[in-house]
């Protein structure tokens, strides 16, 4: 007998500001309750000392969290220059200090610009990557010497690309940077090899995120806002969701009959006489009817559905 599921069948993607000091875990799991969901899932997790743009997927909105895990991503991060630290971050022990020297855009500028573009990482010993199903940071805090956790990062090196990194601020001891970014790029790396080049070192003091995919700060709401929403019920806390499509707004969208939209719900391709794409939005459309089922691509004149959404389009005799 199928076990009955928790929670309400709610679909759709809210945008959280993150706020300092709880995981993206602990953020997940208050949206979760506030909203009474079934399902729900984050799309790329920030540290604790992070804040900013964590779109949070309910429903069948999870479905494309992958999408969003692989989407750009945007920050505005301080670089305190003159220590290093042993998470990249304010979290971690002084390892090595150095004199900051005094600098200036000029000087700057051109120092940037090596780390504009293609650029290769090793990710930092304190990340999320794993080694035997357990996250190095895990192995870190569990006593796993430096050296192995350093000699396991290295073989995770890999090509980034810095679509943008912009200089903000100078001070006598930080830099304000706005980056944006491909997925897998770590920010606490790009600030330490900017510290290197410097030669003072350096660890981000500050990060928030200000772009995920197409979701942006504008869209944020903070947990507060959303607890507001939910004490005047559902339908109030419901306004505030997106649509899934929002998640991949720049794909084409295919337009398919009731009768069409039932048959891939059933697992069967639809012949057409579109051209090929990888990437398109498969909607079901009738006059005063427009749902959403999911997400395929267009091959040797068949739409393929990829990614199916628990839906019923109501096909009529």
């Amino acid at each position: 007998m199928a076990r009955t599921k928790k929670g309400r069948a709610v679909s759709g993607i809210v945008v959280i500001n993150k706020p300092l000091g709880l995981s993206s875990n602990q953020v997940l799991q208050r949206v979760k309750h506030l909203f009474g969901a079934q399902k729900a899932g984050h799309t790329g997790a920030l540290d604790p000392l992070a804040s900013g743009v964590l779109p949070i997927c309910l429903g069948e909105a999870t479905k494309l969290s992958q999408l969003l895990l692989d989407a750009d991503k945007a920050y505005d991060t301080t670089a305190r220059l003159g220590e290093i630290r042993s998470t990249g971050d304010a979290e971690g022990e002084v390892v090595a200090t150095a004199p900051v020297p005094e600098l200036n855009r000029q000087q700057l500028e051109p120092l940037l610009d090596r780390f504009r573009g293609e650029v290769e990482q090793v990710p930092p010993m304190f990340s999320a990557l794993k080694l035997d199903g357990k996250p190095l940071y895990e192995l870190a805090r569990q006593g796993m010497s430096a050296d192995e956790i350093q000699a396991v990062a290295d073989k995770k090196r890999r090509v980034i690309t810095i679509h943008e990194l912009l200089l903000q601020d100078v001070r006598p001891q930080e830099l304000d940077l706005s980056v944006r970014c491909s997925k897998g790029t770590y920010i606490r790396t790009l600030v330490e090899d900017i510290g290197q080049a410097i030669g003072c070192g350096a660890y981000v003091s500050r990060l928030h995120r200000t772009q995920c995919g197409p979701f942006h700060s504008g869209q944020m709401l903070t947990l507060e806002q959303l607890e507001v929403l939910a004490a005047e019920g559902m339908e109030s806390l419901d306004s505030v969701l997106l649509p899934p499509a929002t998640a991949i707004p720049d794909w084409p969208e295919v337009a398919l009959t009731l009768a069409e939209a039932d048959k891939m719900l059933h697992g069967q391709p639809i012949s057409t006489g579109l051209n090929d794409c990888p990437s398109v939005q498969l909607w079901a459309i009738a006059p005063g009817y427009r749902q959403m089922i999911g997400i395929g691509q267009i091959a040797a004149g068949q739409i393929k559905a990829q990614r199916l959404f628990q839906v019923a389009v109501p096909v009529t005799g």
